[in-house]
């Protein structure tokens, strides 16, 4: 029960800290409506963090009054570049910019920055990944009993058997040593990592200006179709979908003998791809690689508690 109350608290703050605080503020025109960048189909961010090289870009910044010679150039930008910005920009948004900015520099390229810190981030949670990959295999080895026990009571919507299922879901939680809250831990770090991920990406040029393996960064998959590298987005989405589906499949718990359950983790996907298009190159090369992380370590763990088992 305590272990529920740190979780509820989590999120809350959590939630608290996503409102309360700095995020990213898109550039409008006169009619309040989003202004794009005429070449990648981004939304434009008016509080960027850095300037921008781009000289159309520049000019766009320039027509709507944006006062860009304030900012430093994106090589020169430091976590303390514009003071305190509120707990999520200072905390969050600014040292992920800056270690992107940083690596991006020294390897030459933003993508592959991307792709490190994404590494780095999933390996620092990777203690709390590891348990919600374990859980899920247990779920998983007690799902026929659990199956068992929502047969027994489907129906039945009294107090009484509502009280006795629960008690008997207990039971099954107790004797596999499932903790019902421990798959919900990673979701709840995941969004703001996410959202972390997107902001540094959307008010730091140097990101978004960038070039890598055909994609432009800040192009979102359904402009970079139009383009003569239509390839590359065309595979980043393959990528992206491919790549959720397995990650959804794999950690999918429940009775798939329920139509509904069958189709969660398609739905989910087709949801998360639609998404994709809209949103910067950037991102989708994030999703890859935590998806591919995801896909690699629940692989391990399961041989690991197969050969567990046959010790």
């Amino acid at each position: 029960m305590n272990k529920k109350k740190i979780y509820q608290k989590f999120l809350i703050v959590t939630l608290l800290l996503l409102l309360t605080t700095g995020c990213t503020k898109t550039l409008t025109d006169s009619n309040k409506k989003a202004v794009k960048n005429e070449v990648t189909g981004q939304n434009l961010t008016e509080n960027i963090l850095c300037q921008p090289t781009n000289k159309e870009t520049v000019k766009t910044y320039e027509k709507y009054k944006v006062n860009i010679d304030k900012l430093p150039k994106c090589e020169d930008f430091k976590i303390t570049t514009g003071g305190y910005e509120g707990l999520w920009t200072s905390i969050f948004v600014k040292p992920l910019a800056y270690l992107l900015i940083l690596l991006g520099k020294n390897i030459g390229n933003y993508a592959v920055s991307l792709i490190i810190v994404s590494l780095l981030i999933r390996l620092a949670a990777f203690p709390v990944t590891k348990k919600t990959a374990l859980q899920s295999e247990l779920i998983k080895k007690a799902q026929p009993e659990i199956d068992k026990i929502q047969r027994r009571y489907k129906g039945k919507e009294d107090q009484e058997s509502m009280i006795k299922q629960n008690q008997e879901m207990m039971m099954i939680y107790k004797k596999y040593n499932i903790n019902p809250m421990a798959g919900c831990l990673f979701a709840m770090l995941q969004l703001p990592i996410f959202i972390a991920f997107f902001e540094a990406v959307q008010r730091t040029p140097a990101i978004f200006e960038g070039k890598f393996l055909g994609l432009q960064l800040g192009t979102t998959p359904s402009v970079g179709i139009g383009t003569p590298t239509f390839y590359a987005y065309a595979i980043l989405m393959l990528l992206i979908a491919g790549s959720t589906l397995y990650s959804f499949k794999m950690n999918t718990t429940g009775n798939m003998q329920d139509q509904s359950m069958k189709m969660m983790p398609t739905m989910m996907t087709i949801m998360i791809v639609i998404t994709a298009t809209v949103m910067p190159s950037a991102l989708g090369i994030y999703w890859v690689t935590s998806n591919a992380f995801t896909i690699v370590q629940n692989i391990l763990v399961k041989r690991s508690k197969e050969a567990n088992g046959k010790a």
